[in-house]
């Protein structure tokens, strides 16, 4: 934002997962920026620390939607004196700010403790500001109009953008051909996809097996044609995701009046040329000669010309689609209609003698009709297609083109070049507009917490809010005894902390009775010498790096004990989250060294997973299940059976109470960022997630980054609450304000490069962190007031190391410090006497049939909940019916030609590969949300890989038995088969398991690969060879005898052999055919190869598919594990 020429700047809550210093060094250069250059900045900041907050000159002040203060910082703690509100000593003015106005919080700055207290509303503070000074002179500001005279010549802009057309043309172009560079891969990819392809069709349609001698054969060669139209159509759909994922980004741009719309639009295009060119020319140079077209070159490069024209029209189209729907799911959905409607319309499918009236319409707009005609027309008019057979009167090229419905007069080729031209530009066009006026979806982001509402009512939900008060009331009182000395030994020892407890009074014993419902045992948990490395990055190695291994923490040891709040610290890069996985067991690869034990023990990570919690930095829930139902499923897989629902429910209350979820019960979790839980509110669920476990050890990766100071302090009253009930709690921290960095009993402070700097007790009001570094020669004392986190970070930088010529981890390894933290590792390494190591009978605390329901119900609340995946589905299913019932309207019972036969078999052909493959497409995007959350699940210890893919697997069954069932009753009834028992069963039995094959084809190939976009890449590649293999193309004895393995290993092949089979294999009625009169059932028999007696067959094999791929699926699940860490 700064390079470019704007002077006003509004900046949304910059300082989200930096640390405290970063964050001051970013608003002072901002600060310095505006005062110099004269610039406007507005800021938004979440738990700002004092010294950045000094910073600012003015203040917002926002509450329930009032402006509640606005005006210079140094009168804001002024205007809330007048009101009675008076600021604690160490207390830093940001977070006393943002609490003064909640009704929570608001009580404790009560200053004029003779007067009763009563709660003043964010209106009530808003009409005070008017009356205060600041507030008046701003009306005055505001009443008098700007004089315009005073405004600089160049404030206004008088153009629309920055530069010149040309110039942001040029900068466009380059900055496509950048990404097409560095996305290389995709594009090699596609043409290695096509070289396949290629060489396939090519050994299929072999020049040797391709015979000239009458219409049947003919027929094949039209099937090679249209095979090479749908290769060039489909392989434009990639681009469909990469739009799609871009588009946030040109978003943004444009309103930020980058560019317009077609400067964005046209590289796309213009660059894609040499593509197409590449990617036809691969095709067509590959496949011409080897299944022998006709040997004219001039017929070769107008086939070229015709693919090359297809592939640019594909590509548009599937721009304009992905700027249409601006949403994967929305797109991929109008993406697959729109290629069923042109597939059926391509006059290959369906002839065009046999299209109804009422879709006449479609086949004369459908771009690939004309792309087909001139594919056909080229090769049938040619030379060698011109020998009259015997019996007849017309050229065999004339009498093919005849019997398949395609135009016969040469011209038609220029018609079909001039269309698919118009086409391209009129998408490309399309796509210019809809990026011009279309918005990005709108977020829904509301949820109405129950405080607001109390804070209205005045009255609000006392109970919690007595019981916080009292825990806080008891915190302070406790600690003032251990301030006022009354357990002088600090918290060093570890008798130290049962003194501390002793010290807390009969009401925090109550408390702290709070959450106690079920019993646990308290762990400590000690590291000595705990290293960490991985392999060097090639990276670095080519930097010129020697060494094999990159070391990521050097030694570090510690203890974390029962009832102590240890703290995690160091700049960003230190290394905290690394010790973090290493010591919860959450690391998949790299080298881990030195020992680590548990409450003595050595640490096992079976048994410690249930002992442990851990707390992720980004909060990874399903989607689709409420915070209670989040909760109850954590407890139900991670709770022993032994107790009983009703305590474990009991028990679940407690810990909502606990991090306050009460009023969130019935939220939808929601995506982060997209809907559902704001971040705060996900941050307390993921603690509570871990809590309902009972966990003796907690680990937080960063609990208060993205949060407000009051969310902040919030989860931290969670976390601090949890600690009182003597468990042991390990959180890394960022920015932390000074109440929450105070809130720590101990603190681990690492630098860069994974050693330690410093770990012990911080001590009352971090007098031991201060005296500590102030001992250190050369140190600055800490300004009073100044936050000891921030100032700790800043004297200990490798810059302030190389100042004072110091290494900050020796100092600490020859201090008194590390000689007593070296003795307690010692003590606590040592098992107490009595005690037994940790055992449990089975891995998991629940049995295998436990977590297959468990999984089960979780899924089929996601599923009942996600009508962006099912309702679509279902809906999807339903209007292709249609259409294609509308299409093939009553073709199913005349079969008087074999055109007839031909046309009832493309509808169940289109069918299958259009709902299908949209199937397949679908469930992935599904599967690779629920993946992440099963990583983070099956880390924890709840389940195994089988229950989880068992339940994934089971509740895809009625749903795609639904969607069979209206798929298969619209069109029976539409297309109008044969209404009898055994037709309907076998034909809804044969649609329900080819459905299923498709599902479970895209759940496996999500589960095989590392990311959704490289399983859809690799799916897809499939797509087109079982069309070219199912039997529609090319019938199955027409296939050279080296390929015609695969249509028997081809699902879609077996779908279609089931399909026409049960409908035409018995029927004894005679028809037309090519080769004079016969009955459909020697047809059927003779040109595809389908038996009426073989159905029982193909009845097992089409359900031995999705049983393969749904175990083939379930094995990945348990053996890849694509989480890097």
């Amino acid at each position: 934002m700064l390079v470019g020429p704007a002077k006003a700047l509004f900046m949304d809550e910059i300082s989200t997962g930096l640390d405290s210093s970063t964050t001051f060094q970013i608003v002072n250069s901002l600060k310095q920026y505006v005062h110099i250059l004269k610039g406007t900045t507005v800021i938004s900041l979440l738990q700002p620390a004092p010294e950045t907050y000094n910073l600012f000159d003015d203040i917002i002040l926002l509450s329930d939607s009032h402006i509640v203060y606005q005006g210079p910082r140094e009168h804001v703690l002024e205007f809330f004196e007048l009101m009675g509100f008076k600021c604690p000593e160490r207390k830093g003015v940001a977070d006393f700010l943002q609490e003064v106005t909640s009704r929570k919080d608001q009580e404790q700055y009560w200053a004029h403790k003779d007067q009763p207290y009563r709660f003043v509303t964010a209106k009530e503070f808003s009409e005070a500001h008017k009356s205060f000074h600041v507030g008046r002179s701003l009306a005055e500001e505001l009443a008098t109009e700007f004089d315009k005279s005073k405004s600089h010549p160049a404030a206004l802009t008088t153009k629309k953008y920055g530069v010149g057309k040309w110039e942001l043309l040029k900068a466009c172009l380059s900055r496509e051909y950048l990404l097409m560079k560095r996305n290389s891969f995709v594009y090699t990819f596609k043409l290695f996809q096509l070289a396949a392809l290629a060489i396939i069709a090519m050994t299929i349609f072999f020049r040797t097996e391709m015979h000239r001698d009458s219409v049947t054969h003919g027929g094949i060669y039209v099937g090679a044609l249209f095979y090479g139209v749908v290769v060039t159509m489909f392989n434009g759909l990639a681009e469909l995701s990469m739009v799609v994922s871009r588009l946030p980004v040109f978003y943004k741009q444009r309103d930020y009046l980058f560019f317009p719309s077609w400067v964005y639009a046209l590289p796309a295009w213009i660059l894609k040329f040499p593509l197409t060119f590449m990617e036809v020319g691969v095709w067509v140079f590959l496949t011409y000669y080897v299944i022998g077209f006709d040997p004219h070159v001039g017929r070769l490069f107008r086939q070229y010309l015709v693919l090359a024209l297809v592939n640019q029209m594909a590509s548009a189209l599937f721009r304009l689609i992905a700027a249409v729907g601006r949403e994967m799911t929305v797109a991929l959905t109008l993406g697959s209609f729109t290629l069923a409607i042109l597939f059926a319309m391509s006059g290959f499918v369906l002839s065009k003698d046999n299209i109804k009236k009422w879709w006449l319409w479609g086949f004369w707009i459908s771009p690939m009709m004309y792309g087909q005609n001139a594919m056909v027309n080229n090769e049938f008019l040619a030379e060698r297609w011109r020998h009259v057979l015997p019996n007849s009167t017309e050229p065999l090229g004339v009498e093919i083109l005849k019997s398949r419905g395609f135009f016969t007069q040469s011209y038609w080729y220029w018609i079909g070049v001039g269309a698919l031209v118009g086409y391209t530009l009129l998408f490309n066009l399309g796509y210019i507009l809809a990026l011009k006026y279309l918005n990005p979806f709108g977020k829904h982001q509301a949820v109405i917490s129950d405080e607001s509402q109390s804070n209205d009512q005045n009255g609000g939900s006392k109970k919690g809010n007595n019981v916080m008060k009292n825990t806080k009331h008891s915190f302070s009182q406790y600690s003032n005894k251990v301030r006022n000395g009354e357990s002088t030994s600090g918290s060093t020892s570890p008798h130290s902390s049962s003194t501390r407890h002793e010290a807390v009074d009969a009401e925090t014993n109550h408390n702290r009775k709070r959450g106690m419902v079920l019993p646990f045992e308290p762990h400590s948990i000690t590291f000595d010498d705990v290293t960490y490395s991985v392999d060097m990055p090639m990276e670095m190695k080519n930097r010129g790096f020697v060494e094999d291994k990159l070391v990521l923490l050097k030694g570090v040891s510690g203890a974390f004990r029962p009832g102590v709040l240890t703290a995690l610290m160091g700049v960003t890069g230190a290394g905290k989250t690394t010790l973090m996985d290493v010591l919860a067991g959450r690391k998949t690869g790299g080298y881990i060294g030195g020992n680590i034990t548990i409450s003595g023990y050595p640490k096992k990570q079976e048994t410690f997973a249930r002992i442990s919690g851990y707390c992720e930095q980004n909060d990874i829930h399903s989607p689709h299940v409420t915070v209670y139902e989040s909760l109850l499923y954590s407890a139900w897989l991670r709770l022993s059976p032994e107790i009983n629902d009703e305590t474990r429910k009991m028990f679940i209350e407690e810990v909502m109470e606990l991090v306050e979820l009460k009023p969130l019960r019935h939220a939808l979790v929601g995506l982060p960022g997209v809907n559902g839980l704001s971040t705060e509110q996900r941050k307390r669920l993921t603690i509570a997630v871990e809590l309902v476990a009972n966990p003796s050890i907690i680990f937080m990766d960063e609990p208060t980054s993205g949060l407000d100071a009051r969310a902040a302090a919030i989860v931290m009253r969670a976390v601090r609450n949890t600690v009182d009930t003597g468990r042991t709690v390990v959180c890394t921290i960022h920015q932390p304000s000074i109440d929450i960095f105070e809130s720590f009993d101990e603190l681990l402070l690492m630098k860069q490069g994974g050693q330690e700097i410093y770990v012990g007790p911080l001590g009352h009001h971090s007098s031991h962190l201060i005296s500590y570094f102030e001992e250190i020669q050369g140190v600055s004392k800490i300004k009073d007031g100044y936050n000891p986190a921030t100032w700790m970070l800043e004297v200990s930088t490798l810059a302030k190391e190389m100042e004072l010529g110091i290494d900050f981890a020796e100092v600490y390894k020859s201090s008194e410090l590390y000689r007593r933290n070296k003795g307690l590792i010692k003590e606590l390494s040592t098992p107490a006497p009595g005690s037994k190591d940790l055992y449990f009978p089975s891995q998991y605390s629940t049995s295998f049939f436990t977590q297959c329901m468990a999984c089960l119900w979780k899924q089929h609340w996601s599923y009942w909940r996600n009508p962006l995946y099912t309702a679509i589905r279902f809906l999807y299913s339903t209007t292709v019916a249609v259409v294609i019932g509308s299409m093939f309207w009553n073709l199913g019972s005349k079969i008087d030609q074999q055109q007839d036969l031909f046309n009832a078999m493309g509808s169940m052909y289109a069918a299958v590969l259009l709902i299908g493959i949209k199937n397949a497409n679908a469930v992935q995007p599904v599967v690779a949300v629920e993946r992440t959350v099963f990583y983070r699940e099956k880390g924890a210890g709840m389940y195994s890989a089988l229950p989880y893919a068992f339940a994934q697997v089971v509740i895809e069954l009625p749903y795609v038995l639904a969607q069979a069932l209206v798929y298969g009753i619209i069109i029976y009834a539409m297309i109008g088969f044969e209404w009898t028992v055994t037709k309907v069963f076998w034909y809804l039995f044969f649609m329900y398991f080819t459905f299923l094959t498709f599902t479970y084809y895209g759940m496996m190939s999500v589960a095989v690969t590392p990311n959704q976009h490289i399983s859809s890449i690799v799916s897809s590649a499939f797509y087109a060879v079982w069309n070219l293999f199912s039997g529609f193309i090319v019938p199955r004895p027409k296939i050279p005898v080296w390929w015609r393995w695969y249509s028997w290993v081809n699902p879609v092949a077996w779908s279609l052999y089931g399909l026409v089979a049960s409908q035409y294999g018995d029927i004894h009625k005679s028809m037309e055919s090519s080769d004079g009169r016969t009955t459909v059932e020697g047809f059927v028999r003779s040109y595809f190869g389908f038996e009426h007696d073989f159905l029982g067959v193909v009845a097992a094999v089409i359900v031995a598919f999705p049983v393969v791929f749904a175990l083939v699926f379930a094995i990945s699940v348990k053996m890849f594990n694509f989480q890097r860490r």
